[in-house]
């Protein structure tokens, strides 16, 4: 496998590895199967009369779905990220940019100007805690005005780092960063993980560091520890392998973080409306979704709108059988919880009050 390499050929890598390589956790999933919902055979509504528009990140969302960070800084990204951010225009939902660490450190633009075909979707810039470290405020809001973003998520890959032949290995001073950019930004800032999930007790650390919206990125989707396994030499390629299912499931991160001040987009494993659904029963104000829609486009663009058409119609589907008429009522519904989730559940999380038996 190669060796470490310059940014562009790293993203052009992550890039193919996603699509079509073999990421996926191998033992640990999202947990969505251990969720169920009481069916409510008299829902008193017709699907018409569901609205699954909600708020994220000061817009207003007509479904509560983001196409999740995936790409940028290679030349492929531009045709992908400009296909991505127009099916979010066309579908009243949101567009986060991969990691613009190429833009920040060598100025490579390639993907991340797409307003022009999203002139009113949500948009949202990405970097990592580390790299927004190691510059001033100023530039993290270039960047953002860059990309015409409306927010700016900054990411969280201890896990990637670590097993990435090219990764950062110091990671001190990362909440102080945080905070530094959630008060000086101007804009509204998203932490986010990528494949390990956060906490209840990060959650809290984020509160009182100014953070008000986060996104899960939990275990159960796309491992990028075993994205950068496959591009690492033998050694280290070991050392990934030991740690590819290393995370918290999406359910149980939501779960986590029921309760405190946090938005909470759940992002990990959500391969359809149903999971969607799940998700925000217990308690995320919306839902991430990045391979399987990176991969509908490898098809065509057709594709990917049928793709998004379907999660959504499936998402509509849910909320009639449980009888809720929006996204706020869904997080109302009493819901059924197997035990291997319930072990997750941290004292006092809202969800438990509406566990049947």
């Amino acid at each position: 496998m190669p060796g470490p390499q310059d940014i562009a050929s790293r993203k052009a890598d992550h890039l193919a590895l996603a699509t079509s390589g073999d990421v996926a956790f191998l033992q640990k999933s999202a947990a969505w199967e251990h969720i169920d919902f009481l069916h409510d055979a008299l829902p008193e509504l017709t699907i018409d009369e569901v609205d699954l528009s909600t708020d994220w990140l000061g817009k207003r969302l007509r479904a509560p779905l983001v196409i999740a960070a995936m790409t940028g800084g290679t030349p492929r990204a531009e045709a992908i990220n400009l296909a991505l951010a127009a099916a979010a225009e066309a579908h009243g939902i949101g567009f986060c940019f991969g990691s613009q660490r190429p833009l920040l450190s060598r100025g490579i633009a390639e993907g991340y100007r797409v307003r022009h075909v999203a002139p009113t979707a949500l948009l949202v810039g990405n970097i990592g805690v580390v790299q927004a470290a190691a510059v001033p405020t100023e530039r993290l809001r270039e960047l953002v005005a860059f990309s015409e973003a409306d927010a700016l998520a900054i990411h969280l890959n201890v896990g990637q780092e670590m097993a990435q032949p090219e990764g950062d290995r110091d990671f001190r001073g990362g909440l102080d960063t945080i905070r530094r950019v959630a008060a000086e930004l101007g804009r509204p800032v998203l932490v986010k993980e990528t494949g390990c999930g956060i906490s209840r007790a990060v959650g809290q650390r984020l509160v009182a560091a100014g953070v008000r919206s986060v996104d899960t990125g939990g275990a159960g989707g796309t491992s990028w520890v075993a994205v950068e396994m496959h591009r690492a030499e033998e050694g280290q390629r070991a050392l990934a392998e030991r740690y590819r299912d290393w995370g918290i499931p999406t359910a149980a991160s939501v779960c986590a973080l029921g309760g405190l001040p946090l938005a909470v987009c759940a992002t990990g494993g959500v391969a359809n409306g149903l999971d969607a659904a799940k998700a925000i029963a217990l308690g995320a104000t919306c839902v991430g979704v990045a391979r399987p829609l990176l991969q509908a486009l490898a098809v065509s663009e057709a594709a990917l709108h049928e793709a998004i058409t379907r999660f959504v119609q499936e998402l509509r589907m849910a909320m009639v059988l449980v009888g809720a008429r929006s996204v706020a009522d869904l997080q109302l519904v009493p819901l059924v919880m197997a035990e291997p989730l319930r072990r997750w559940l941290p004292p006092g999380a809202p969800v438990r009050e509406r566990l049947q038996g």
